[in-house]
């Protein structure tokens, strides 16, 4: 039997994971004797020649329910159901697929936010977007699409290894991220950690122009998601700038930042950008800090002046 699409494979793997096979890996050879896929289909590769296309489309299936909240990571590549998911799998459905994850709210967010579209009959239930088929848009929009859905599911990715990084290890990350960004000038002389002990609520200092005469300070909290940065640690990190003659900082979490936070910034002299996962993670994607082009794709028109007729002829 062909290799199943990605939809087709949602809840077996949803109940695999429930079984507690926590990795795709895993739950590979069951889906192979479930579906009986034949030797040569499962070891069917992508062009790329680095994944197989049975591996590629069970980890879509579950990156999908994780944008539902149906599956949580626990760790790096293994995940466990939420009690959404749980919830589901008791109403013994026959299928799921995109159409039972707009049911989540969570799933319509993530559409939103990543500006797709799903082919429906009707309007995204509760979302913005009204239904617009596949055939309707234009070669250049499907390909808009595919690559903001593959930078969403990159940006989670990063977001994964970056909990589980050693907090020295991360603080280097957001200097290399601003390195890589123009500040320092390019010189790794130019920006540098601070001691792991008494840094004074300072991670890290960045110098601005190639003189080093302005210094940015960094602070940097790998937080999960849930653990939102509030307004008392950013008057922490307004003190130590003011500490060190300091008028400049950039505050990263992996988190997010309360109202509460952002709105004290208004309040201060000081200027302070303030990075939350989501942004940290697309910033490391344009400014390609922990990634690598895996492929590239050039979208070609017309050369005009070509075709041209020459001048005087």
């Amino acid at each position: 039997m062909a290799v199943p699409d990605f939809q087709t494979l949602m809840l077996p793997v949803l109940r695999l994971i429930a079984s507690g096979h926590e990795t795709i890996p895993r739950c590979l050879p069951s889906l192979i004797d479930e579906f009986s896929i034949s030797p040569e289909e499962a070891g069917a590769l992508l062009p790329s020649g680095k994944q197989t296309v049975l591996a590629n489309r069970a980890h879509w299936a579950r990156n999908y329910m994780s944008q539902a909240g149906l599956v949580r990571p626990i760790r790096r590549g293994h995940y466990e159901l939420t009690n959404e998911g749980r919830a589901l799998l008791a109403t013994q459905p026959k299928r799921i697929d995109k159409e039972t994850l707009l049911g989540f709210p969570q799933f319509r967010e993530w559409i939103s936010r990543s500006n797709l579209r799903i082919d429906q009959p009707e309007p995204l239930p509760g979302g913005p977007h009204a239904a617009i088929s596949v055939d309707e848009t234009t070669p250049e929009a499907r390909i808009e699409e595919a690559h903001e859905l593959l930078n969403n599911a990159l940006a989670d990715e990063l977001l994964s290894l970056m909990q589980e990084m050693d907090p020295v290890r991360f603080e280097q990350l957001i200097l290399d991220l601003l390195g890589a960004m123009g500040y320092g000038s390019g010189d790794v002389g130019k920006r540098m950690t601070t001691k792991a002990t008494g840094d004074g609520g300072i991670d890290g200092i960045i110098h601005g122009d190639a003189l080093g005469l302005d210094a940015v300070y960094i602070q940097a909290k790998r937080y999960a998601a849930e653990n939102r940065i509030s307004r008392p640690a950013i008057q922490q990190f307004v003190g130590s700038l003011t500490g060190e003659g300091a008028t400049k900082g950039v505050f990263v979490t992996t988190s997010d930042f309360s109202g509460e936070a952002r709105a004290y910034l208004t309040k201060v002299q000081h200027r302070i950008v303030l990075i939350n996962g989501r942004e940290l993670a697309r910033m490391m994607i344009l400014h390609g800090v922990g990634v690598r082009a895996r492929r590239v794709y050039a979208v070609k028109s017309v050369d005009e002046d070509y075709f041209a007729d020459p001048a005087g002829l």
